[in-house]
């Protein structure tokens, strides 16, 4: 039989040891069931992750390269802005493709159900009999499920689908971007809210302190919604966060000497 996610590929038998069908991934955003609202959670962590850091070596770069507080304004609200429009677009354009794609299987496979509804109910036998179930039993099932609902055994069964909870790349889009500003603007006011009388360096410090410790927190989200070692996420944020505004500062300083000076 044709895979349906690689057309013209032939898809392996449901009895090896590799199931069938596209993905068994959850849908990436949008929807209206739990795996979805899970992996709005998951974009917006990501997404303030994102604003967080790359807005941080952005206004550290600035600040270590000109004094210059509208320089750094400027600078750092055109990173924003550009920033959340980049994710928004990213996410936008990247859901909408995995929905496309989920809403192509579900019209071939009700094209194929039309066509040999029993074969299709064959294909489905053998899918629960390689779950384990005895051929009476699998049979029973699949012919059970068929006639509650066909399309919706044969999604959730070959491909982990559910027709009513596709991706939604509008909510991904919003919550990315909304994420991403949020992040965004810790660094950011944290250097335009620094006395105007403070150091260059002293504004980098209380940036820098500031963004890790927004890491720490982000972090510990991501890893609480994950499942994953706390310690491990948190300290993949913080050397990652840290190693950014390093090179930025780095870079501003010379920049700043060399082409400001």
């Amino acid at each position: 039989m044709l895979d349906r996610a690689r057309p013209g590929a032939y898809r392996r038998p449901m009895s090896q040891a590799e199931p069938t069908g596209v993905t068994r991934e959850e849908p990436h955003n949008g929807g209206n069931g739990l795996k979805s609202r899970l992996n709005w959670l998951r974009a917006g962590v990501l997404g303030a992750n994102d604003g967080i850091i790359s807005t941080a070596g952005l206004v550290i770069g600035v600040v270590a390269a000109t004094p210059s507080r509208g320089a750094i304004i400027t600078a750092g609200v055109a990173g924003l802005v550009a920033g959340a429009v980049s994710m928004a677009l990213g996410e936008y354009v990247s859901v909408s493709s995995a929905r496309d794609t989920e809403v192509a299987l579900i019209e071939q496979e009700r094209a194929e159900l039309e066509a040999d509804p029993e074969g299709e109910l064959q294909e489905l036998t053998d899918a629960y009999r390689a779950k384990g179930l005895s051929d009476e039993t699998a049979r029973a099932v699949a012919e059970e499920l068929t006639a509650k609902d066909a399309i919706r055994a044969h999604l959730e069964t070959e491909f982990g689908l559910d027709e009513n909870d596709l991706t939604n790349p509008w909510h991904a889009a919003i919550a990315s971007a909304v994420a991403f500003t949020v992040g965004a603007l810790l660094p950011l006011l944290a250097v335009v809210l620094a006395p105007t009388s403070a150091s260059q360096t002293a504004r980098i410090v209380v940036t820098g302190v500031a963004v890790l410790v927004a890491l720490v927190v982000t972090g510990s989200v991501s890893a609480q919604f994950g499942g994953a070692n706390r310690v491990r996420a948190v300290l993949r944020l913080v050397v990652g966060g840290a190693l950014a505004m390093g090179v930025t500062w780095a870079i501003g300083s010379v920049l700043g000497t060399h082409v400001g000076g």
